[in-house]
């Protein structure tokens, strides 16, 4: 296993009077795609709005390469390099697609060469690059979301359910679109549940279960294992082919 980019040691996370992260221990290796997996309610968007510091750790530590993420303000933790796609996709509806883009990168320049890489990726981008976020599908807002935290090379990208919602051909380019980002060596935390995505793309894998992490290891090893996935999710991936 690669060496860790990211560590999480303990990390308890309160919102409000909720205890949501109970002590979460995980270990992102570096350069490798590392599936959060577990039920619904289990605290993987709070891990990576916590990574981000849009929620703060209540106790633990948060280390980025030899960075501490704990005293960062969300502003500060972008710019060591991690982007961040959340659930809800964050996509500016009132701006163009173009106008989108360009927030997206730090310093307002977009860099023409990695561009037309991303609409090799996602070619209704450039069909839809002068007009306003809002008329976009939810598929095609999902790639303008994924577009604009690659526009720049980041060393860690966390990505919320990718494919919530979306057809099946839409989730397929997703999975060609993140099996390219991976070898630009990019390291990437996906919270998912369509299990036919997370084996495709999954190197690592993290279950979660009532705020903690309760199963680490090879994503290959569990998905061969319906016996361990029937125990850890409480169902098989096999059936989600």
């Amino acid at each position: 296993m690669a060496e860790p980019l990211l560590r999480l040691d303990g990390v308890h996370t309160h919102i409000g009077q909720y205890h949501i992260l109970q002590g979460v221990d995980l270990t992102v290796p570096q350069g490798e795609l590392t599936m959060l997996l577990g039920r619904n309610g289990a605290g993987k968007t709070t891990t990576l709005r916590t990574i981000m510091g849009l929620w703060r750790a209540s106790t633990g530590t948060l280390h980025f390469a030899d960075t501490g993420l704990n005293a960062l303000a969300t502003p500060d933790i972008a710019r060591l390099g991690i982007g961040y796609v959340p659930e809800n996709m964050g996509v500016f509806a009132g701006l163009t697609v173009r106008e989108n883009m360009v927030l997206a990168a730090r310093d307002g320049a977009i860099d023409q060469a990695r561009l037309d890489w991303i609409f090799s990726l996602f070619p209704a981008l450039t069909r839809f690059w002068t007009l306003p976020a809002g008329n976009l599908s939810g598929g095609q807002k999902q790639m303008l979301s994924i577009a604009r935290a690659m526009i720049e090379p980041r060393r860690l990208i966390l990505i919320d359910e990718p494919s919530k919602g979306l057809a099946p051909a839409i989730v397929d380019a997703l999975i060609e679109a993140m099996r390219e980002l991976k070898r630009t060596a990019t390291t990437i935390v996906m919270v998912e549940q369509n299990f036919r995505m997370a084996q495709a793309l999954g190197d690592s894998v993290a279950v979660m279960d009532d705020g903690r992490v309760i199963h680490s290891g090879r994503m290959s090893d569990l998905a061969a294992d319906p016996a361990l996935q029937a125990r850890l999710l409480g169902l098989s991936l096999g059936v989600h082919q």
